[in-house]
Formats: structure tokens, C-alpha cells, sequence
């Protein structure tokens, strides 16, 4: 029998680890989100040898090592810089970009949106926990104002970036947020990105239990979750509540939290096309946080426009079809030279 006929072994979970020992605090939430992303890759029907994890430095960026794909742990900030090289050089890889509210807010902030902006084919799962965990507990661009930490000992005078923002205003084509305690919904979001063709941004609110233990408790918790956080889905009603009784309308150009009943039904709340091209009411939602509004977590934004790695080889095989194949050695003896003795 032809080896061409032979289809490949399904790939598995136990595939994407490695021998390396999980070098993470015990509890924290990043091994959710290694987990998931161990059971979404095998799950893609592409080789492992086309994965490559780019990853910036903070305790996310331990990633690569985890993963059993090609991987490189890079250096502060600039993982989207360099991962934007390896896709535009071999366009047939799947990229991953792993990187932290530090990492990728900080001093990476003007690589992450441009490749957000330019629509390269990656996907960024950015974790926050909203402060510096590798470091030893300082303040981050997401952090709360008013947070007391090691850098901030009578409360963080900046106010916070909100990555869901960023991610919208640089138009990447595919904005998602979830958490790591919700595994089936993480599973969701990151199956999702992975199969977008584009710059995919996936937020993940990460539990930090050294340095920041219960970020996310007072919405997050199993126990008050489905009061205070709304779970957006495209073409259906932006209903939450325990008994699915609360929703959001749009009042002129605000958002406002009604109560079903009393005249008020589900056909009058608002519903979600996350097609939309225009942004302005996934930047409305991504703005709201508690107590005032349910924190949403879901996609936000889904367009297909053509990539800037599909751009760049159809205008490089056009320049080949008009000009021929390029001569180095040619190029260097054009124009304007000169023989140094």
C-alpha cells in the first residue's frame, strides 16, 4: 500500500505534553489554560510540527516549554514581533502568541497592536491576572486604580487598560474573552480563535493565587457568577441571571441592566451579531464591569478580511509574474555603487 494513502494518527492530548515539569505555583490558573489548550490542538486536524508557540517573558511565557510543538521563549515584550516573522516567513505554520498583561501590555503594547492591526494570522491568548507575578507582586497596566502592591504601597494612581479595548480600536478581526475557571467555555473560545483565519485575541482572566488571589472572585465565583457576569453569543438575547431573568437594552447611547417581567420581555432585549463590522456596541459591552453591569466574557467581534500574510505573498507572486525571479547578486551591482582600494 502507498505511504500517500495512509491517514494520518489522530492526534491526542497526551501528544502536546512534554517531559518538562510543570513549573507553576500550585493552584494557579495557568494550568487551566494549558490544559484546554492541550485538548483543543489535537482536535484541529493540523500536524504538531506546524505549531509553533511564541512566547514574551512572565510566568505565562513559560508555555512553549509545556507544549510539546516547536516553541520559543523570547524575550520582554516581544513576542508578537517575533512571531509575526515566523508566519509571514512560512505562511503554512499555526502561530500562537502566549504572552500576560505585563508582557503584552507593557512594553510590548505597540508590537501587540500592530500585529492586531495589520490582521497577521495569529492567535493571542493573553493571560491577565492583573499584576506582575514573575516579579514578585507589582502593580500592571490591568491592575485596579488604587491597588496596593510591592510598586504601589499607597495604591496605583494609574488607571487600567482594558484589553478588550485595545484589541477593538487596533480592529483585530477576531476578540474573544473568557476564564480559566470555566473550562468548557475557555474550550469554546480557544477552539474558536484557533480556527480563525486572522488576528485572533483571546483575553483570559487568569487567577494569580501568590501575588493576587481572588482578582475575579467577587464575579466569578461558582457561587454568584451567573448574577454578575453575561455570557455574549452571537444572535441571541443579552439575557444572565441565575434565573435568566436579567438583560440589557440599549437606552440612546448607553447600555442599561432591566428586569424581565412587568412589560419587559426577552424580545425586547438587545441581540448580539458579533459579524457587526461597526464596533461601537462590542466596545459598549466590553466596558462594562461590576457592580454597576454584568462582566462579559464570549466573542465579541468575528469579521473575515483578507490577512497580511495572504497580502504579502500574492503581491510577492505578482512581483515575480511582472519582473521574473529576483538576483540577488544583480541587486547588489545595481544602481548607484562604489570600489572602495
Amino acid at each position: 500500500m502507498s505511504t500517500d494513502t495512509i491517514a494520518p494518527a489522530k492526534l491526542t492530548r497526551k501528544d502536546f505534553e512534554t517531559d518538562q515539569e510543570v513549573r507553576w505555583c500550585p493552584g494557579c490558573g495557568d494550568y487551566s489554560i494549558l490544559a484546554q489548550t492541550q485538548k483543543v490542538l489535537p482536535d484541529l486536524g493540523v500536524p504538531r510540527e506546524k505549531f509553533v508557540m511564541v512566547s514574551g517573558i512572565g510566568c505565562s511565557s513559560r508555555f512553549p516549554y509545556y507544549v510539546n510543538a516547536y516553541g520559543l521563549h523570547s524575550i520582554h515584550g516581544r513576542a508578537p514581533a517575533i512571531a509575526s516573522g515566523v508566519k509571514l516567513s512560512n505562511p503554512d505554520l499555526f502561530v500562537w502568541v502566549i504572552t500576560g498583561d505585563g508582557d503584552g501590555l507593557s512594553i510590548g503594547g505597540n508590537h501587540l497592536v500592530h500585529c492586531m492591526r495589520r490582521n497577521i494570522d495569529l492567535k493571542i491568548i493573553l493571560f491577565n491576572n492583573r499584576i506582575y507575578g514573575l516579579t514578585k507582586g507589582q502593580y500592571s497596566p490591568t491592575s485596579e486604580f488604587g491597588k496596593k502592591t510591592k510598586s504601589t504601597p499607597m495604591g496605583s494612581i494609574d488607571y487600567p487598560l482594558n484589553p478588550i479595548h485595545i484589541a477593538l480600536a487596533a480592529e483585530a478581526t477576531f476578540v474573544a474573552r473568557s476564564m480559566d475557571v470555566d473550562t468548557k467555555h475557555l474550550v469554546e473560545m480557544m477552539n474558536r480563535a484557533a480556527k480563525h483565519k486572522g488576528a485572533a485575541f483571546v483575553e483570559v482572566f487568569q487567577n494569580c493565587n501568590i501575588f493576587n488571589d481572588g482578582a475575579f472572585r467577587n464575579f466569578a465565583d461558582r457561587e454568584v457568577r451567573d448574577d454578575r457576569m453575561i455570557a455574549i453569543e452571537h444572535g441571541k438575547p443579552l439575557i444572565f441571571g441565575k434565573d435568566r431573568d436579567k438583560g440589557l437594552v440599549l437606552k440612546g447611547t448607553n447600555l442599561e441592566v432591566v428586569k424581565l417581567g412587568n412589560g419587559v420581555s426577552e424580545s425586547d432585549l438587545l441581540v448580539y451579531n458579533e459579524e457587526d463590522p461597526n464596533p461601537t456596541l462590542a466596545y459598549l459591552l466590553s466596558g462594562m464591569s461590576y457592580p454597576d453591569f454584568p462582566v462579559p466574557v464570549g466573542v465579541f467581534r468575528n469579521l473575515r478580511k483578507p490577512t497580511y500574510d495572504e497580502l504579502l505573498t500574492g503581491q510577492l507572486e505578482r512581483s515575480v509574474q511582472n519582473f521574473g525571479k529576483g538576483d540577488l547578486e544583480k541587486l547588489f551591482n545595481s544602481g548607484d555603487t562604489w570600489v572602495v582600494e
